[in-house]
C-alpha cells in the first residue's frame, strides 16, 4: 500500500469547531483550578512540526496547538503552552506544573500506569527515512546500521524492540529492522540535522512520524522515506491521574469535536485524513 494512501485510509484526525458548549459544575483539584484561573497549562513539544513547534516569532504553532486551544475554549479557558522535557511529561510526575499534555503522545501500557489517556485525537504512521543519496532501497538493508530517534519516544522503543502498543487502539506490527546502533536525540529535529550532513556521516537512517518527515522534505532536508509504514500510532490527549473528572471532561470534549467534523486537511503537509 502506498504510504500516503495508507495515511488517508487509516489516519483519523479530530476536526476543530468553533461552537461553544455549556459548562456544568465540576469538582476536583485540577478542574477547580482551571475553572478559577480560566487557564489550562499545556505541555507540548517545540520541535515536532507540523504537530507542534515554535515559529520564527517564538510562538507555538501546529495541529496539537490548535487542538489544545479548542479544548481550552470549550472549557471557557485559555491555553498556555510549556515545553518541558519529554521524559518529564511521560514520567507522570507533573507536580501541578501543567494540567494537560497535547503533544502527539502514544498510549502504551507502561505510560498508562502513571498517566490518563482520556481520548485519542488522531493517528499517524511511523516510517524510516534516509539521506536522498543513500543506496538503501529496502528496510532489511538497515539491519546493523546506525539509526537515530528522539529519546523516550515510541520510535526509540521500536528500534530497541521494546515497543508495546495498546491493541485496543493500534493495528498489529512487526519489528522490521534490527539496528546495529541506536542513537537517541533530544528531538526529531536533531536527528534530521545529523542525517542532513550526508549519507552515513553520523547516521545511516532515522525513524519518526510520516508527517514530520514530509514537513522536513518540504523544508528542503535532503531525505526520503524508505519503505512503508512500520507501525501506526494512536496519539492521545494526556492528563494526570489526580483528577478523574477533569480527564472525563477532556474526553467528552474531544468526542464532541470528533462528531462535528468528518475530515481534516493539514495545510502544512497537504494531507487529508478521514475520520
Amino acid at each position: 500500500m502506498n504510504i500516503i494512501k495508507s495515511i488517508a485510509s487509516i489516519g483519523s484526525i479530530v476536526g476543530l469547531s468553533l461552537l461553544a458548549v455549556s459548562q456544568p459544575v465540576f469538582s476536583g483539584e485540577v478542574m477547580d483550578r482551571v475553572m478559577e484561573t480560566k487557564v489550562i497549562r499545556v505541555a507540548t513539544n517545540s520541535g515536532y512540526p507540523p504537530a507542534s513547534y515554535l515559529n520564527a516569532d517564538g510562538v507555538f504553532e501546529g495541529y496539537d496547538i490548535d487542538v489544545s486551544k479548542e479544548v481550552a475554549k470549550r472549557m471557557g479557558a485559555k491555553a498556555e503552552f510549556l515545553n518541558p522535557a519529554w521524559e518529564a511529561i511521560t514520567s507522570g510526575k507533573w507536580g501541578g506544573r501543567w494540567e494537560m499534555s497535547i503533544g502527539s503522545m502514544t498510549p502504551t501500557p507502561a505510560r498508562a500506569k502513571v498517566l490518563d489517556f482520556p481520548a485519542v485525537y488522531y493517528y499517524t504512521p511511523a516510517a524510516f527515512y534516509v539521506h536522498k543519496d543513500s543506496s538503501y532501497e529496502t528496510l532489511s538493508e538497515l539491519n546493523g546500521k546506525r539509526i537515530g530517534a528522539s529519546t523516550g519516544s515510541t520510535f526509540e522503543y521500536y528500534l530497541q524492540h521494546e515497543l508495546e502498543l495498546d491493541q485496543a487502539y493500534s493495528p498489529a506490527f512487526e519489528f522490521a529492522v534490527k539496528p546495529g546502533e541506536v542513537r537517541t536525540y533530544e528531538a526529531d529535529s536533531n536527528v534530521l540535522d545529523d542525517l542532513r550532513l550526508g549519507d552515513g556521516k553520523r547516521l545511516d537512517a532515522g525513524i519518526t512520524s510520516v508527517p514530520t518527515i514530509l514537513e522536513a522534505i518540504k523544508a528542503n532536508y535532503p531525505i526520503r522515506i524508505l519503505g512503508e509504514a512500520v507501525f501506526f500510532e494512536p496519539l492521545a490527549v494526556v492528563t494526570s491521574r489526580d483528577d478523574p473528572e477533569f480527564s472525563k471532561k477532556v474526553g467528552e470534549i474531544i468526542e464532541e469535536m470528533r462528531q462535528m467534523a468528518r475530515w481534516w486537511s493539514c495545510p502544512r503537509s497537504g494531507l487529508v485524513l478521514i475520520l
